[in-house]
C-alpha cells in the first residue's frame, strides 16, 4: 500500500483500497463485494462497488506499480511470461461481452465472459502482472444499442485475443521486466502476427498448436501431428508435467513422450 498510495488522492478510497486487497488476500471462502466488504468492517458493499466503479485513481498506475514489485522481488534472467484467457460464468445476457463461448475455466462452451491476463513466473515465485479489457466479441463490437445499454465505452474497440496477449508482453517487455521466454496455448500459438512479434523481439517461445496446424519445413508444409509422428524415436525424450503429490509427474500418471524442446522462436505440438 506504501507503493501505490500515491495512486489515491483522498484518505476514502485509499483505505478502501486497502480494504479490498487484505479481502482478496483474505482466506475467505467466496470473495465478492458482500463478503471483502463484511471482513473490512462495513454494513454494505456500497464502499467497495464505488471504489471499483465511480473514484477517481489510475488503474493502469497501479499495475504499473504491481509489476516493478514484481520484478524486484521475483525477477529473474530466466523468467517466463504466460499468456493465457480465463473465463466469467453469468446466467444472463446483459453483462458487457457475454455470450456462449468456450470457458477454460468450465472446460467447455458455456455462457461467460473472457478475459485475458499476463503471468510471470521464475524460480522466486509467481504473479498476475498485467490484464486487458475484457473479450469483447465480434458480435458485441457490431451491436451499438448493446453497448451502449452495458456501459461500453466508445473508443473500446474489437481486439482478438492474441492481440491482448500481445500488448501486455509489449507493456511488460518495454518495461524491462527479465523474462528468457513466453508461453502461452494454442489459441495463441496458432496466429502468425503473435509469433513474428516475438520473433522480432527477439524473445524466446513455446506455444501449443493444434494437431493441424501447419508448420513450414525445408520440403514445404506440413500439419503438426504428420511431423510428430514422423520423427524418429531418438527425436523423443520423455518429460515430467512437473512435481505432484506422489513425486515427479504424477499429477498426470505418466507424463506423455514428448519431442525434445523447440529452439527458441519455434512452436511446439499442442500435445506436449
Amino acid at each position: 500500500m506504501a507503493r501505490i498510495v500515491r495512486r489515491f488522492g483522498r484518505v476514502e478510497p485509499r483505505r478502501r483500497a486497502r480494504g479490498y486487497l487484505l479481502g482478496l488476500l483474505s482466506p475467505l471462502a467466496g470473495k465478492n463485494g458482500w463478503t471483502i466488504a463484511e471482513a473490512a468492517g462495513d454494513i454494505t458493499p456500497d464502499g467497495m462497488q464505488r471504489l471499483l466503479n465511480r473514484a477517481d485513481w489510475d488503474a493502469d498506475a497501479v499495475r504499473d506499480d504491481l509489476r516493478d514489485y514484481v520484478t524486484e522481488h521475483l525477477g529473474d534472467d530466466d523468467g517466463v511470461l504466460i499468456v493465457d484467457e480465463t473465463g466469467f460464468l453469468k446466467k444472463g445476457v446483459k453483462s458487457a461481452g457475454v455470450q456462449r463461448q468456450y470457458s477454460g475455466t468450465a472446460g467447455r462452451i458455456e455462457n461467460c465472459q473472457l478475459g485475458v491476463f499476463l503471468a510471470y513466473a521464475s524460480s522466486k515465485g509467481r504473479a498476475l502482472i498485467d490484464r486487458e479489457q475484457l473479450y469483447l466479441p465480434q458480435r458485441w463490437n457490431d451491436d451499438l444499442a448493446r453497448r451502449a445499454e452495458a456501459g461500453i465505452d466508445e473508443k473500446v474497440k474489437f481486439l482478438t485475443k492474441p492481440a491482448q496477449g500481445l500488448a501486455m508482453l509489449v507493456r511488460a517487455l518495454d518495461a524491462g521486466i527479465p523474462a528468457r521466454w513466453v508461453t502461452a496455448d494454442e489459441a495463441y500459438g496458432k496466429d502468425g502476427k503473435f509469433r513474428a512479434a516475438l520473433q522480432h523481439r527477439h524473445v524466446g517461445y513455446v506455444l501449443a498448436v493444434a494437431c493441424n496446424q501447419k508448420i513450414p519445413t525445408t520440403a514445404g508444409s506440413s500439419r503438426a501431428d504428420v511431423l510428430a509422428a514422423q520423427a524418429p524415436d531418438p527425436a523423443w525424450k520423455r518429460r515430467s508435467c512437473g512435481d505432484g503429490v506422489k513425486g515427479p509427474g504424477s499429477t498426470t500418471g505418466q507424463s506423455p513422450p514428448c519431442p525434445t524442446p523447440a529452439p527458441p522462436n519455434t512452436a511446439s505440438h499442442g500435445g506436449c
